[in-house]
């Protein structure tokens, strides 16, 4: 099981495979950028070499890049759109230097201009950064809350077909499917969930989990995540995920870092909640 974490680039980019190290991941992901701003830092020839060096050493295969906070690919503001999509390419590019073959994003939030609009946008978006040649960018699923799009596989496997080719896949985030309505807790409800992606985004396509556990409950909307097994996922929940189909995906945890459990206390209980 390639399982680890989200970690920080803080000091260096090549210092997140020290830090996935650390916590004993054998995947990790990371911003290449401040997540914050708009503006980032070109990398240079150094850092590019360090990474990469790092990345053979390190014995750790899988790292996928998440977007920033501030880009929505399926804005109607102009100038916010523009600079979404600058900022798509931007990090295809960023991660080619790198050597990153995957590249996470949300798909937005059409901000109450309508489904069709938004929709229109992110395709048109995603055709203008897409690399037939190149990496991947995974389409992460939506909780359901507010405008945003892609709650539905049905919906991201529509959006991929619009964007035709082969470099669109999938990054299925349990607490969003959970918030919006898809029962992972249950065995007749992980069944139903798992055949929904197949028959829509299908398995091959589906290249990473983020595993989380849900604040909300199900169907809630709520896009808060919580450690794995204390939230309404449930230990029993995520029981069943480590030992379906879901787990020989790469498995990314976006978990809070509190006084209630650290990294390595979540990465014990995944490893305990996924022994048969």
């Amino acid at each position: 099981m390639k399982l680890g974490f989200h970690v920080s680039i803080s000091g260096s980019i090549d210092r997140s495979f020290d830090r996935a190290t650390e916590l004993g991941c054998s995947a990790f992901q990371i911003f290449t950028r401040n997540p914050r701003t708009w503006r980032s830092k070109e990398l240079t020839t150094e850092e590019v070499r360090t990474f990469r060096c790092k990345h053979r050493s390190s014995g750790i295969g899988f790292v996928v890049s998440h977007m920033p906070y501030l880009p929505n690919l399926a804005s109607p503001n102009e100038t916010i759109y523009k600079k979404s999509v600058d900022s798509l390419i931007e990090e295809t590019e960023r991660c080619r230097e790198l050597g990153i073959r995957y590249i996470v994003t949300h798909v937005g939030n059409h901000v109450g201009a309508g489904v069709e609009k938004g929709r229109t946008q992110l395709i048109e978006a995603l055709g203008k950064a897409v690399d037939e040649g190149g990496l991947m960018i995974l389409l992460e699923n939506a909780s359901s809350s507010g405008n945003h799009l892609g709650s539905k596989f049905s919906d991201l496997s529509d959006i991929a077909d619009a964007v035709g080719g082969t470099r669109i896949g999938f990054c299925l985030d349990t607490c969003h499917a959970f918030a919006a309505g898809y029962n992972l807790t249950t065995e007749d409800g992980l069944k139903k969930t798992l055949h929904k992606i197949r028959e829509t985004i299908c398995f091959n396509k589906l290249k990473l989990v983020h595993l989380n556990d849900s604040v909300g409950v199900l169907a809630s909307g709520v896009d808060h995540h919580d450690h794995i097994g204390l939230g309404h996922i449930g230990e029993e929940g995520f029981r069943r995920i480590l030992a379906s189909q879901l787990a020989k995906r790469p498995m990314i945890m976006e978990v809070p870092m509190d006084e209630r459990r650290g990294g390595t206390e979540n990465m014990a209980k995944v490893r305990e909640l996924s022994k048969r």
